[in-house]
């Protein structure tokens, strides 16, 4: 889910010890069974920062795109960011124009209709990188909004891909040129930084705050397709939490190299203040520093990953948990305490679920699962004392009742 994972990329602590578990600000669902912790409306102002680190460093920051951690008063500049282009409390391009102008964030006036909205902003992360490269090293946090909704392209680049898979909607041909501006920007960027003569001196890390959208609440058009992997976006299963990560570390990582060992977002800030050789990272941290993995290594010494989602998404996914341990990853749902156990090394796609066949591993895992919440102070949901499963996918309360939230429907 994208405040949680930008929050943990950004902090190197868990979205579970931050109690920022949720998008900002969240979708209240007042008729579920459980009811979810409550969601801060901003990362708060007292966790150290990666822009932060590296500013006291002598680095020139800046976050261009999408911040979705706060509003005013905690946007990125008040995170040790020296410069902010459209980061603002925005999950997403607002309507009505959505990713054509005029846009509506800081530092975006003066476009029209005509301008595309990846498309400027990798002008501005250009604009940036050449200014700030005339005074020393920079850190650019490029946050692109694409390829998040609404689905808008221009019409040239959609009729390639409508041409492409013969005018079916799925795959979807917008998505798909969305995607293609995103490649476009991230080529620029490089191009600019061989012009700089940069190239050899920087680290690009490319990455995703979360799996690609399968289906959004009840539309039953795919948006997005992440191939034999379970599920997507709002999901714990592997559609949901497995990304692409690429790290182009000149003189270090290996063209066309491939590692297997399981990292998250977590590990960028330990990793990234190491590669730089700056002090030990401000603690808590529950990331790990990665540059074993990146120098050709295989194998950390962290003993299993965790997730920690207590709430419910628009996409359909319920409150639980997971722990990866090796090859084996437990899932544990809230609303009714099931598990589900899978060996993700033979069954990447989650078809086969060995919580009963293997019982005392998945009670091993479970446990464990269990002690980490309690080591990073977790928030968890309550059962809701008014549910009643008729009114589960309501958005409000049922009709004819004054609704409110823990005490339920006032009134017959």
């Amino acid at each position: 889910m994208c405040s949680p994972s930008r929050a943990a990329i950004l902090t190197g602590q868990s979205p579970a010890r931050l109690h920022l578990t949720q998008w900002i600000p969240g979708t209240y669902y007042p008729n579920k069974a459980l009811i979810e912790p409550p969601t801060p409306k901003h990362l708060a102002l007292d966790v150290p920062t990666l822009a932060e680190q590296l500013k006291a460093l002598g680095y020139r920051t800046g976050a261009i795109g999408k911040w979705h951690l706060g509003g005013n008063g905690y946007l990125p500049e008040n995170f040790g960011f020296d410069v902010n282009i459209a980061g603002d409390q925005s999950g997403s391009p607002r309507p009505p124009n959505g990713y054509f102008g005029p846009f509506p964030f800081p530092g975006m006036a003066g476009y029209s209709e005509k301008d595309y909205l990846t498309e400027v902003l990798t002008a501005k992360a250009e604009g940036f990188m050449r200014d700030a490269s005339q005074t020393g090293p920079f850190f650019l946090y490029m946050a692109e909004y694409a390829v998040h909704l609404p689905l808008q392209a221009k019409q040239q680049l959609i009729d390639k891909y409508k041409l492409k898979n013969g005018g079916k909607s799925e795959p979807d041909p917008v998505y798909a040129a969305m995607v293609e501006y995103v490649d476009i920007a991230l080529g620029q960027l490089r191009d600019l930084l061989d012009r700089l003569g940069l190239t050899d001196n920087t680290i690009v890390i490319l990455t995703s705050d979360n799996g690609g959208v399968g289906y959004q609440g009840r539309n039953l058009h795919r948006i997005a397709d992440n191939g034999l992997l379970r599920a997507g976006k709002g999901y714990l299963y592997e559609g949901g939490i497995r990304e692409p990560l690429l790290v182009y570390w000149p003189g270090v990582t290996k063209a066309g190299s491939i590692s297997d060992v399981p990292v998250t977002g977590l590990d960028f800030m330990p990793t990234i203040l190491n590669i730089v050789g700056a002090p030990d990272p401000p603690s808590p941290q529950d990331g790990m520093d990665i540059t074993g993995i990146l120098r050709g290594g295989d194998s950390l010494s962290r003993n299993a990953l965790y997730w920690h989602y207590p709430n419910y998404s628009d996409q359909g996914g319920t409150p639980s948990g997971a722990i990866r341990e090796s090859d084996w990853k437990l899932i544990e749902f809230f609303e009714d305490n099931h598990l589900e156990l899978y060996n993700l090394a033979e069954d990447p796609g989650e078809q086969y679920n060995f919580a009963s066949s293997y019982s005392d591993k998945a009670e091993d895992l479970r446990r464990k699962l269990q002690v980490w919440r309690t080591g990073v102070n977790a928030l968890m949901p309550m059962p809701n004392p008014m549910y009643n499963p008729k009114w589960a996918d309501l958005r409000s309360g049922p009709p004819g009742c004054s609704w409110e939230p823990v005490r339920g429907c006032l009134e017959d």
